[in-house]
């Protein structure tokens, strides 16, 4: 099973080997989709985590004891086809392939299947033209 999860790193847990733990501890595999962690500060990293889903339950309670805030995959990309003009910045930051040009088309193509919500498509938009849309709680 995957879950895509932000951490939010306090200052004290930055220095904590994090996805080594999840590793040896829980036999969860964490592929790291964005992080911005400096040190002596706090940060925030979107992973991927796949494992049994009895191990990412107690993972996750692990993560929390260490005092990180956990963000569950908040909702879904959405494109405004009214503002996006088609210059496919964004699919050259999509570490997944869901937004990618087509060029003999010239117009971008977006598969929902394969986004990973790392929003890193939404600071990359000229024209703010794509949105994270919340799901509803």
């Amino acid at each position: 099973m995957k879950r895509r999860l932000t951490l939010h790193f306090p200052r004290e847990a930055v220095h904590e080997p994090i996805t080594y733990r999840l590793a040896v501890d829980f036999d969860i595999a964490a592929k790291i989709l964005r992080a911005q962690i400096a040190p002596n500060q706090s940060g925030t990293m979107v992973v991927e985590l796949s494992g049994d889903i009895d191990e990412l339950q107690a993972a996750e309670e692990w993560l929390e004891s260490r005092g990180l805030q956990l963000n569950r995959a908040p909702g879904q990309i959405h494109i405004d086809p009214r503002a996006c003009v088609d210059c496919g910045i964004c699919s050259s930051v999509c570490p997944s392939g869901a937004l990618r040009f087509d060029l003999p088309l010239g117009l971008l193509q977006f598969d929902a299947q394969r986004c990973l919500v790392c929003e890193q498509c939404i600071p990359s938009c000229p024209l703010d033209a794509i949105s994270l849309e919340l799901e509803a709680a």
